[in-house]
């Protein structure tokens, strides 16, 4: 049976794309899909060789208006066809779930060693290497040095991480403990092709000058196959020499916009929904949930660096488009090391926003929830949201206590791993027992995160390239990368997991709407799914002048 695409995909939330195509202007469930039985999801072999073609747009990085309009009129005349021959896994047990995997990862190889085959993909004659919808890396600019198997070594695949583990986002630095509790139970169960993963880690503190040093190191003495970094500033401060020196960087841990850029910056992916995509959603919700009190005055605290700035200027475009959805919008930034919050929340408070957003990250999360209800501006507010970056329960919301009740989120669609909701759920459940038997607590999401998040994409994307032809290396792992689909077991059902080659650089383009209840320590899906997989134009990131060019 062949379908269309994007109605496939968009018919559930046709009513709320309706609303943004009519916002934009022009400017820019019960129970996780883990604990259900059913067949494997498509793999990227549905993509086919179509052309995902993006127009390109002033605010790329996020839903467009014109990618929206696309897929509600159904104009996209791109198709895919179901995969009728999949098995039927049982994916109520982790058993079923790691059989769904495999299967996977197998029609992944296929559909790109074919291509290998054919001299469509890979490294041809030329040195150049080539994916689809004309992605392509010229291998002769890499430095005379540089081997595609650098980082490997007959036993190990040397990953290298740079990371928050001091400082106020230093919570983040547990991300990496669950990540490498992932890494222990892969080596324990035999590797990727025999050889076990070894993450070396380096705590930035958050501070873009030390991860400078820090790249610098991993690059020239510790011989690592890829490195993945934490924080805008951090990142945008180091990408373009990690893309010069040809070194994987995938699933960056930051949802900023650049990160999809696979023409300029190839080498370098995210994985996280974008920051410009989450700003239209929070538009999308205004409009949609405060129709009576039109327009409405909102108020951002912004942290004061790069990331806060994707965050400042993605609403700011939805604002100025929108007139009619938003009167006056109001950005307050604050140092990113600040100890309190009280004199940015006393400026906002004072300015009487009907909503008021936290576009910050790490600890800052956690203050902004405390001096929004010690100001008193919480029973004023219609709406108080949280960003995505800040979903965790154990670092930000638990120790708020009620004062974070009823707080919302677009929460990029991932599941917490403490969230009452899901913990029963099979691959929730031997995430957490599997942190519990590596002495780390579980009650720490962010551990789950690590885990379950990231472990889970670095594994799969590395036993596919492994399995390619030539075996395992880096253009091999930027191939499977570039290529890499299929259902994430910590995404809910209905959020897509994917990118594809030149025209879709960015592997979660969808979220919930979600409010936190304080008694149940639980995040409540409201309304539907929202999921624009393949919608969000490419951003080749100005540094200079902020923004997608």
């Amino acid at each position: 049976m062949v379908i269309r695409r994007n109605l496939l995909r968009l018919l559930a939330v046709l009513f709320t794309f309706a609303m943004v195509a009519a916002a934009c202007g022009s400017s820019d469930d019960d129970d996780s899909s883990s604990s259900s039985s059913g067949s494997s999801s498509a793999t990227a072999e549905d993509h086919g060789d179509d052309d995902h073609d993006h127009e390109e747009e002033e605010t790329g990085g996020g839903l467009s208006q014109d990618a929206v309009e696309k897929a509600v009129s159904g104009d996209d005349e791109a198709e895919e066809e179901v995969d009728e021959e999949a098995p039927s896994f049982d994916t109520s047990t982790m058993e079923g779930l790691e059989e769904s995997w495999a299967y996977n990862r197998e029609k992944l190889v296929a559909m790109i060693s074919e291509k290998m085959d054919s001299g469509e993909w890979g490294v041809g004659s030329d040195n150049i290497l080539r994916g689809p919808t004309g992605f392509e890396i010229d291998l002769n600019d890499c430095p005379s040095d540089w081997s595609d198997t650098g980082g490997l070594t007959a036993d190990a695949i040397r990953i290298g991480h740079t990371t928050a583990q001091s400082g106020n986002l230093a919570a983040y630095g547990n991300i990496a403990y669950g990540w490498d509790s992932y890494n222990n139970y892969v080596n324990e169960n035999g590797g990727i092709a025999g050889r076990d993963i070894e993450l070396i880690v380096k705590d930035d503190g958050y501070v873009a000058a030390q991860t400078i040093e820090f790249i610098d190191e991993l690059i020239e003495s510790e011989n690592v196959f890829m490195i993945v970094t934490l924080g805008s500033p951090n990142t945008l401060a180091v990408y373009d020499t990690i893309n010069a020196e040809c070194i994987p960087q995938p699933f960056v841990m930051t949802g900023h916009p650049a990160w999809g850029d696979p023409e300029i910056h190839p080498w370098t992916s995210g994985m996280i929904m974008s920051y410009s995509t989450e700003a239209v959603l929070w538009g999308t919700w205004i409009k949609q949930n405060l129709a009576d009190q039109l327009p409405v005055k909102v108020a951002g605290l912004v942290m004061d660096n790069d990331f806060g700035l994707a965050y400042e200027l993605g609403f700011e475009a939805y604002a100025e488009g929108n007139p009619d959805i938003v009167s006056e919008y109001l950005p307050v930034r604050h140092d990113p090391a600040a100890p309190t919050l009280t004199n940015e929340v006393t400026t906002i408070a004072a300015f009487a926003p009907d909503v008021f957003i936290s576009m910050t990250a790490g600890n800052p999360c956690l203050l902004a929830i405390q001096e929004v209800e010690a100001s008193g501006l919480l029973d004023t507010l219609s709406a108080a949201f949280t960003p995505s970056v800040c979903k965790g329960i154990a670092a930000y919301m638990a120790p708020a206590g009620m004062a974070a009740d009823g707080w919302w989120i677009a929460g990029g669609g991932w599941i917490d791993s403490t969230d009452a909701n899901y913990v029963d759920a099979p691959y929730i459940k031997f995430l957490n027992d599997t942190l519990a038997a590596d002495g780390l607590d579980p009650t720490v999401s962010l551990y789950g995160t690590g885990f379950g998040d990231y472990g889970w994409s670095y594994n799969e994307v590395l036993r596919v390239a492994a399995e390619l032809p030539g075996g395992l290396s880096r253009s091999n792992f930027i191939l499977a990368l570039r290529t890499f689909s299929g259902h994430h077991p910590k995404l809910q059902e209905g959020i897509e997991f994917g990118a594809w080659g030149a025209s879709d650089g960015y592997f979660v383009e969808g979220s919930d709407f979600s409010q936190f209840d304080a008694t149940d320590q639980a995040w409540e899906q409201v309304g539907d799914l929202v999921d624009a997989n393949g919608l969000s134009p490419n951003c080749a990131w100005d540094k200079d002048n902020g923004g997608c060019r």
